[in-house]
């Protein structure tokens, strides 16, 4: 990465934070560029969340992304959520961090502000986890995925993961059994606590790809014929990455997610609140939110 360039529409608040941080937190070799398919005026507010934490962007000033040399840049990152993203022909790396708007949520100065400060916050450890990847040399080539799980209860869990992963374990003794999963290049052990205190904190959960809205409604009904704790029943979350998701709880209390991407017909019914929808009637106020 040599050349980035960060894109909204006016130019004027994301793309300018933006570009006011990755000069800042990046290598100084990279060489930074914002630019808008309808750019106005860098907003005073931008300046203002920039200055709280140590950055003059207040030389900063919007550009029409034709004013970029196309053929110079090897990193386009667009920040649009709302609108239709600039267009940058370019053959160069590209990444889609959407951010709403900060100016087109409120008249409120100081609410305003806040929006400002928070799409800062955002962009800051975005751009930090950026600085840390640039730092990074090649890494090493791998063909599988492996996770090692203490469990309390090993016949438990080695049932649960079975059913969760669709296949008996390849081995098992007194003190682990082994799941394999060419297709999924997955290897899993589950291995017994030996008294060990179990921390949650550590592992978040992990996730099944499934392959559409249904088949995560018919896992969830499974789920529950087998008797297995329901976290969260089927939804359509909408923010962030928008998912139809089922979330369990394995015997030790991890957090098991099942999922499927939507289809862009299905992104199509997205809700203006982004409120999740869920896909099940009656199981709203059934399971934790």
């Amino acid at each position: 990465m040599k050349k980035i360039l960060f894109l909204c529409v006016a130019n004027s608040a994301r793309s300018q934070i933006a570009e006011g941080l990755a000069r800042h937190y990046l290598p100084k070799d990279i060489e930074v560029y914002s630019a808008g398919s309808a750019p106005s005026h860098l907003h005073p507010h931008a300046i203002t969340v920039m200055s709280e934490i140590g950055i003059d962007i207040s030389q900063q000033y919007a550009k029409f992304i034709d004013e970029i040399e196309d053929d110079h840049i090897d990193t386009i990152i667009t920040l649009c959520a709302e609108e239709i993203c600039p267009v940058f022909l370019s053959g160069g790396q590209r990444m889609h961090w959407p951010m709403s708007d900060p100016a087109a949520g409120s008249d409120l100065p100081d609410k305003m502000l806040e929006s400002f400060r928070e799409v800062r916050d955002q962009l800051l450890q975005r751009i930090l986890v950026l600085a840390e990847l640039i730092k990074m040399p090649v890494g090493i080539p791998s063909i599988e995925f492996h996770s090692s799980i203490r469990v309390t209860d090993l016949a438990k869990s080695t049932a649960f993961y079975s059913w969760l992963l669709n296949t008996w374990p390849k081995e098992w003794t007194h003190r682990y059994a082994t799941f394999i999963r060419p297709d999924l290049n997955l290897n899993m052990v589950l291995v017994v606590s030996d008294g060990k205190q179990l921390n949650h904190d550590t592992l978040y959960h992990l996730g099944i790809n499934v392959n559409n809205k249904q088949e995560v409604i018919e896992a969830f009904f499974k789920a529950k014929d087998t008797g297995l704790s329901v976290f969260k029943p089927p939804r359509t979350t909408w923010k962030g990455t928008p998912l139809h998701e089922l979330w369990l709880t394995d015997p030790d209390g991890n957090l098991i997610e099942i999922y499927a991407r939507l289809t862009p017909d299905e992104l199509q019914a997205k809700p203006q609140n982004e409120q999740p929808t869920f896909l099940v009637a009656g199981t709203e106020d059934s399971y934790a939110n």
